[in-house]
């Protein structure tokens, strides 16, 4: 196989954030010898994250087993996610907003048609669902945990407490149609072919405010590797939180 130099939209930073947290996990193993120093390691995981790139591929280039990529991009992950917030924990930070926008995003996957839980009807293809909140300027504050494609964003906001959290919180919520009936502070616009003139406004208003939070989603699919997930789903939650974290480290 061929090997050449390549590069990723990543600052340095970034890396040396991964690196001292495998740092810090290999001293709690009592890691003693690695073929890939936890330097080279979190870049071995950025380039899978950012760039999609195979495990062949990635094993080709650093000079190990596809096995051992395989590990040490896995431990990177792990590790990654245990650092990213719950919904409890980010609505510390979520309260200081003036609103928060709600939407949720597919992630899609490799799947055969026989999978149906994970088949979205309305994206017409296999995948997992996602919530997302973004704040007021569509920067990412929060992604929830996967769910089967076919789930709807509405059972899945609920499912996660998001409607519970933000009307405890008393925080005004942006949403569109999907969320319609989710009532407390979740705003959605109005549905209908016919509306009266004020109501049209309204729901162009509306727009201009949730759109913000396409910002959000194209931040996660800026991460390659979301955008056609090839693993177990079992590791897709933990896929979503490493790149939170380290969407959060670079900002």
């Amino acid at each position: 196989m061929l090997v050449y130099p390549s590069s990723m939209d990543l600052s340095s930073h970034t890396l040396r954030y991964l690196s001292r947290q495998l740092a810090v996990r290999h001293r709690e193993i009592g890691t003693r010898w690695r073929r890939l120093p936890a330097g080279r390691q979190a870049l071995l995981a950025l380039a899978h994250l950012r760039c999609g790139d195979t495990y062949a591929q990635l094993a080709a280039g650093f000079g190990i087993g596809i096995a051992t990529a395989f590990r040490y991009i896995r431990e990177a992950i792990e590790v990654l996610a245990a650092l990213a917030p719950t919904l409890a924990q980010a609505m510390t930070t979520i309260r200081e907003k003036a609103f928060v926008i709600l939407d949720g995003t597919l992630l899609p996957i490799d799947r055969i048609a026989a999978d149906t839980p994970y088949y979205s009807g309305k994206h017409k293809r296999h995948g997992m669902n996602v919530q997302v909140l973004t704040d007021p300027f569509g920067r990412l504050l929060w992604a929830s945990p996967a769910l089967p494609g076919s789930t709807h964003d509405l059972t899945a906001a609920r499912q996660h407490g998001i409607v519970e959290a933000l009307a405890g919180a008393g925080l005004k919520c942006w949403a569109d149609k999907a969320y319609q009936g989710a009532g407390g502070t979740i705003r959605v616009p109005f549905r209908g072919r016919r509306l009266k003139r004020w109501k049209r406004r309204h729901n162009s208003s509306h727009a201009k405010i949730r759109c913000l939070g396409e910002q959000a989603m194209a931040t996660l699919k800026g991460w390659r590797l979301l955008r056609k997930i090839r693993c177990s789903t079992n590791r897709i939650t933990d896929i979503v939180k490493a790149v939170l974290v380290l969407h959060h480290a670079s900002s």
